[in-house]
This record gives structure tokens, C-alpha cells and sequence, in this order.
């Protein structure tokens, strides 16, 4: 993997606050909206995944965070056969949502980007609770690297905005796809984290950044802080700093 480097530092117009995507991974929307509402102008962009999808009052929740003022990221990993995410996509595309998730091959890919409205697709690559023997076990005989800059290869081909991928894999993707390419990293843990959990290919903030993501996913360390708003301004902090700071 290329060593990471000052140049790999996002130079996309996205204001510094709206860089950190909170996961709302938590049993239901009243608990969400506790959570957003402890949180206040410290965090800008939401994730609402498939746990909070299967609690109920989702979309509902959509709504209320739109008239907040947040941005809202859906993350529900559409897959399926082209038709039928295809048709998922334009309902969701008849929402103010920013971003979607779609997982699959080329077709899936392409059938949701055709319905996508002023969604941003993000293309699915490999999960970062898998490391290179889960995705050995799952048929890919090649690293995790390799597949992950296939599959962002190709969704840039046909036209999703960008893919979901570790910090890990963001240099080598920058440095073959270039700068237009969304880069949104998941599974970031602090420097310091000692956590046993799912996730496997991780970074810390900084790293994430400095490899060349735009955008970075926070979900624990947030949700689990002692002072949730404390923590996410700390996460904040240290993204100012990184974009404040001279070229």
C-alpha cells in the first residue's frame, strides 16, 4: 500500500463539520432522536443503518432530521436483482437523502445509479469486519486491497459518486482513481482503542483523513463516550485542525 502522504488530503469543497458521519446504530428512532438532540450542532451528518430501519418510524426519522438541518446518510446496503434495486432507489430518490449504499456487480451498480435522482451512490467494497481470510472464505482469492480497488474501479465506471472502504485501502484507491471518487471510511477507532468489536480494517481519524477519505464514519466511540458531545467535538477538533492547516 503507497505510504500515506500530505498530497492525499481531501481538496474536495466539503465544509470541515459535515467530514464526520455519526452512526445512529441504536434500537429505535426515540433513542436516535435523544441521541441527535445530545449531540446539537456538534455533528452535522447521520447514519441511519438497518438496525434503526427494522425498529420502525425510519423514514419518519429521515424527515425530522432533514428539518433539522442534517444531512442523512441511508445505509442499508440495497442488494438485490437490477429491477428490484432499481426500483428502491427511486423511492428512496423521491426523499431528501445525501447518500445511499448499493452492494452487487455491475448491473446492481448500474440500476440504482439510472434511479438515483440527486442521491449519491456509494458502491459497497469489502466490510471492514472482514480481513483477508473472511474474504478468502467468501470465494475472492485475491487480498483485500485488489478487491477493493476493483469494485471502486468499476462502480466509478458507471457512475455511483463514490464507495465505502477502510482508511486502509483510500491511498491505493487515490492514487489510481484520482480525486473525484467519494471515499467514505467506516470503522474508525481512536488512536488508543483497545476495544475487542467486529471491526478489523481500522484507522484513527487522522489516518483516515491523511489517506485520502473524504468523509469518515464514527458509530462507538461516539455513541459509547461517557460525554457522546464531548467526543464528537474532540473528533471535530482534530478534523479542523487537519483542514485548517497550511498545504
Amino acid at each position: 500500500m503507497p505510504e500515506a502522504a500530505a498530497n492525499l488530503l481531501s481538496q474536495k469543497p466539503i465544509p470541515p463539520a459535515e467530514r464526520l458521519i455519526v452512526a445512529l446504530d441504536v434500537d429505535g428512532a426515540s433513542e436516535a432522536e435523544a441521541l441527535v438532540e445530545r449531540l446539537g450542532d456538534s455533528v452535522q451528518f447521520y447514519k441511519l443503518g438497518l438496525q434503526l430501519f427494522m425498529s420502525g418510524g425510519y423514514f419518519e426519522l429521515v424527515d425530522r432530521l432533514k428539518k433539522l438541518g442534517k444531512r442523512v446518510f441511508v445505509d442499508l446496503k440495497f442488494f438485490d436483482v437490477p429491477e428490484t434495486v432499481g426500483s428502491a432507489v427511486r423511492q428512496l430518490a423521491k426523499r431528501d437523502v445525501d447518500f445511499a449504499t448499493v452492494h452487487g456487480n455491475d448491473s446492481i451498480l448500474g440500476a440504482a445509479v439510472k434511479q438515483r435522482g440527486k442521491i449519491d451512490i456509494l458502491a459497497v467494497t469489502a466490510l471492514t469486519s472482514l480481513d483477508r481470510g473472511d474474504i478468502q472464505s467468501l470465494g475472492f482469492q485475491c487480498d483485500v486491497e485488489e478487491l477493493v480497488l476493483s469494485r471502486a474501479r468499476r462502480a466509478l465506471e458507471l457512475g455511483c459518486s463514490g464507495v465505502i472502504s477502510s482508511g486502509l485501502e483510500a491511498p491505493r484507491l487515490r492514487s489510481e482513481l484520482g480525486p473525484r471518487l467519494l471515499v467514505v471510511a467506516p470503522g474508525i477507532r481512536p488512536v488508543d482503542n483497545r476495544e475487542s468489536d467486529d471491526q478489523k480494517r481500522t484507522v484513527d481519524v487522522a489516518t483516515a483523513f491523511k489517506n485520502g477519505a473524504d468523509y469518515i464514519v464514527v458509530g462507538r466511540p461516539i455513541r459509547g463516550a461517557a460525554d457522546p458531545t464531548e467526543a464528537a467535538r474532540g473528533v471535530q477538533k482534530t478534523i479542523a485542525e487537519l483542514f485548517s492547516a497550511p498545504a
